[in-house]
């Protein structure tokens, strides 16, 4: 969220490089979800083909300006694998403040994924497990 404020973009959606989305802000439907992160992660991985093929490095940021809304895309490398922030932004900002701030969360997420999850506890699991199936079946 401090992203979104700080940058005062209107549409954001944090992705995997799959397409799965982990979070999203400004979207009013889920189809347009779907959508734009079908063709975020479409265009992150053919631009980060063509950068190989022309200089040998992917391309990790893109952006577009249009008339009245421009987009920036980024990869946002973590302790757990590349990520991709699509954003949508007008002029109640720019792209200046668009980096800024994505090098500000790509340093923080970096920080954040540095340490492992811990891995899940199965001590107690058969227990958790009865008891939950006997209340799903009314046996509690």
């Amino acid at each position: 969220m401090k992203f979104i404020n700080d940058s005062r973009v209107r549409i954001a959606v944090l992705l995997e490089s799959s397409g799965r989305v982990l979070a999203q802000h400004g979207f009013t439907r889920s189809i347009d979800v779907m959508s734009a992160c079908a063709l975020a992660a479409a265009i992150h991985a053919s631009a980060a083909e063509i950068g190989r093929q022309l200089d040998g490095t992917p391309f990790t940021t893109l952006h577009h300006p249009g008339h009245e809304r421009q987009i920036f895309l980024g990869e946002l490398s973590t302790g757990r694998g590349a990520h991709i922030l699509l954003t949508v932004f007008d002029d109640a900002t720019s792209i200046g403040l668009v980096r800024l701030y994505f090098a500000e969360l790509s340093r923080r997420l970096a920080v954040a994924t540095t340490t492992p999850a811990a891995p899940p506890s199965f001590v107690d699991f058969e227990s958790d497990l009865n008891r939950n199936l006997a209340k799903l079946f009314g046996r509690i």
